[in-house]
């Protein structure tokens, strides 16, 4: 089994235990699309908050995650990215909660979306982004959480990771669309699978490069097409990750 099947067996099974929670007000931030827009000069970061990973396990079980999220918001990135799977990501929607309370940056929920109680759940803990990964998902069920997510004042971020996804994302007029470099079957990580798409891009959504960051070179590579890159284990391993985000900041 390969390791996005793997997850989204037992994500479904969890999702079939929780329960539908009242919806609560949105938290109130600015619009990453629009922060993105307004400052096209340089490369956007979103820091993520990631204590391990299926491929990777461990990469810090011992972070204080609200010192991270702070030193990620003083060194000026535009989000901040949570992991809130707790099975394979060592992540949970009281980290989201406690970030979201903290920080005054927009604020993503990482998950593996399938659910609209899923959105609820995210937008009640403070997130007011939500990723929605194309290979995950059903066209109907794309289309469905898109326009719910919205519904909810959400801001979304449509994951992609080759051309006919892409294809998918861009016909949906998602604003922000990711293309994550890890293949979420193996969990092989190549720059190239940005690069490639990166000269496919066929509207003026905040496009997103993500995952394999850790040096300005490697940024460098895809701002001639990306606005902003998504870094997690880059960060997270970083005894100092404040001077990792100012360097991560290229000039486009």
């Amino acid at each position: 089994m390969d390791f996005l099947d793997k997850i989204l067996t037992e994500k479904n099974q969890e999702v079939a235990q929780m329960s539908k929670e009242k919806l609560q007000p949105l938290r109130q931030t600015v619009s990453f699309y629009e922060r993105v827009k307004k400052q096209p000069e340089k490369m956007h970061i979103i820091g993520e908050v990631k204590r391990a990973s299926p491929s990777k396990g461990a990469i810090n079980l011992t972070v204080d995650i609200l010192e991270q999220a702070k030193a990620y918001e003083q060194a000026g990135v535009t989000a901040i990215s949570v992991l809130t799977d707790e099975s394979f990501f060592k992540g949970s929607i009281e980290d989201l909660r406690n970030v979201a309370a903290e920080v005054d940056v927009p604020v993503l929920c990482k998950d593996f979306i399938i659910d609209e109680k899923q959105l609820i759940r995210a937008r009640n803990a403070g997130a007011t982004i939500v990723l929605l990964i194309v290979s995950a998902l059903s066209q109907t069920k794309l289309e469905f959480l898109y326009n719910q997510a919205l519904a909810l004042g959400l801001e979304v971020l449509v994951e992609v990771h080759d051309e006919q996804e892409q294809a998918i994302a861009e016909a949906l007029d998602a604003v922000l669309i990711g293309v994550n470099n890890r293949n979420l079957k193996t969990f092989e990580v190549s720059i190239e699978v940005s690069q490639k798409l990166g000269k496919k891009q066929q509207t003026d959504a905040v496009y997103i490069s993500e995952s394999g960051f850790s040096s300005d070179k490697e940024v460098a590579l895809v701002k001639d097409h990306y606005q902003a890159v998504l870094v997690g284990e880059g960060l997270m391993r970083q005894n100092d990750p404040k001077s990792k985000v100012k360097e991560l900041q290229v000039k486009r």
